[in-house]
């Protein structure tokens, strides 16, 4: 009987596999992406953070700073993902064994886990930026 069952969901159970792995690569893929861009916008701004720096503004000033941007690209994203998730929840219906396909906890929780671990790759370039030496990025020029 065990294995009658098996035949019968290996289909699906395949499905979710390769679902599962394809969302797991576009979460790396995206992340990346974010750092790769927030680090080279560091990199361009090492200048502007400097003057910053040289200013009054404190480490935490410049941590808000690139943060709020990568977590503003974060967010607007996140919205534009959510809309277009609710647009093709109709495709997965035949897919989804005993869950909604509007189902509000699964939408929390992923939109949740794909903003914390944006955070982490904002934060890793903003802890970068904090540590520009205003005196070597004005000089640079």
């Amino acid at each position: 009987m065990r294995e009658i069952r098996n035949n019968n969901v290996a289909p699906e159970r395949l499905n979710l596999g390769l679902l599962g792995g394809f969302a797991a690569l576009a979460l790396i893929l995206a992340i990346i992406g974010l750092y790769g861009l927030l680090a080279f916008t560091v990199t361009q701004r090492q200048r502007e953070i400097g003057i910053r720096m040289a200013l009054g503004a404190q480490r935490f000033d410049v941590l808000n700073l690139v943060v709020g941007q990568g977590m503003r690209l974060v967010l607007i994203g996140a919205c534009i993902g959510l809309l277009g998730s609710f647009a093709l929840t109709r495709v997965l219906t035949s897919v989804l064994f005993k869950v909604e396909p509007t189902d509000p906890l699964t939408f929390v929780t992923v939109t949740l886990s794909l903003c914390v671990v944006a955070l982490l790759a904002c934060y890793i370039p903003a802890r970068r930026a904090t540590k520009i030496d205003p005196m070597v990025a004005l000089r640079n020029e």
